[in-house]
């Protein structure tokens, strides 16, 4: 009779045991994960290049522009904030008070895991924009797109610098400069809009802020790249290098803290906020043809990339 048993009970663990490697085979990843950890999902890979793009050309594009209460963008920068300074959690449920929302997903193009803060309700009502952030390292300077869509492809080098140096984040304009009443949506020249406001975090971060805009050839005919550091001087060292880097590439830059250049960005509000602060800030504009070219376009970011903190 004991033996019977024993036989019985090692057929019962024998049969749980095989039970349980065919739910791990045949459940549903999504369904184990409700019931324990499982091992990190290849489905969360997508193309970073992609996802801005179809923002821009999607939603910036035909979005409308509600400007913000104050409330709203505190919220929205302080829980940048906390993103940064690793409470993943927190910034969460801070971003959820206002429909905005976290995703995280490594880029297939650089193989890098990146976060993206995003509306997640009204994104072609509000026009508040995005935040992408490097994972891999600590955030250690920026490179903001006030004007995508209007400066066409704008957002294209914000892409390339980026993926080119580690420790960034990419701030995006959510709505085209000329959406909504007047000049609301030109985040470039206002201080109430979800761009500023992240953009002011990242100040009292100390850190250094790129600038990317674009220029119609003729306003400058002789000049691929209009390089100024706003109304400040902090950046004035990185500004060279920057120069220097563009012009060995083959750009013919004008420096603004050499010589007259139109577009310096001296009004430029984020501008003003880091030379309030002293902090580095970067202001590049870039001509029509350079924009154009698939080849000078990743030239350009690659300089631009290499003079980053």
């Amino acid at each position: 009779m004991k033996i019977t048993i024993k036989a019985i009970l090692l057929s019962t663990v024998v049969i749980l045991v095989t039970l349980g490697a065919l739910v791990a085979v045949l459940v549903p990843s999504g369904d184990r994960a409700r019931h324990g950890p499982a091992a990190p999902d290849a489905r969360d890979g997508d193309d970073l290049a992609r996802r801005v793009t179809e923002f821009t050309r999607g939603t910036v594009a035909h979005s409308d522009y509600q400007r913000p209460l104050p409330a709203q963008r505190r919220t929205v920068a302080e829980a940048v904030g906390l993103f940064l300074d690793g409470h993943r959690a927190e910034a969460g449920r801070r971003l959820a008070e206002v429909d905005f929302g976290i995703r995280i997903f490594t880029d297939t193009g650089t193989g890098r895991r990146f976060a993206e803060i995003a509306d997640r309700a009204a994104e072609v009502r509000r026009g508040w924009g995005r935040v992408y952030v490097d994972l891999g390292t600590p955030a250690r300077w920026s490179v903001q797109v006030p004007h995508p869509v209007a400066d066409t492809r704008s957002e294209q080098l914000g892409i390339g610098v980026l993926r080119a140096r580690t420790g960034g984040v990419l701030v995006l304009a959510g709505a085209h400069r000329n959406a909504g009443k007047g000049d609301r949506a030109d985040v470039a020249h206002r201080s109430d809009s979800v761009f500023d406001v992240v953009c002011d975090e990242l100040v009292r971060r100390r850190l250094p802020g790129l600038q990317v805009h674009g220029f119609a050839d003729s306003t400058e005919p002789d000049y691929d790249v209009i390089a100024s550091t706003g109304k400040g001087d902090q950046g004035r060292a990185t500004a060279r290098r920057t120069a220097t880097a563009l012009r060995r590439e083959g750009f013919a830059v004008c420096r603004a803290w050499a010589r007259r250049c139109a577009l310096e960005g001296r009004s430029n509000e984020q501008g003003r906020r880091a030379a309030a602060d002293g902090v580095p800030f970067l202001h590049m504009e870039f001509s029509r043809s350079v924009r154009d070219d698939e080849e000078r376009m990743r030239q350009a970011a690659g300089a631009l990339a290499t003079t980053l903190p």
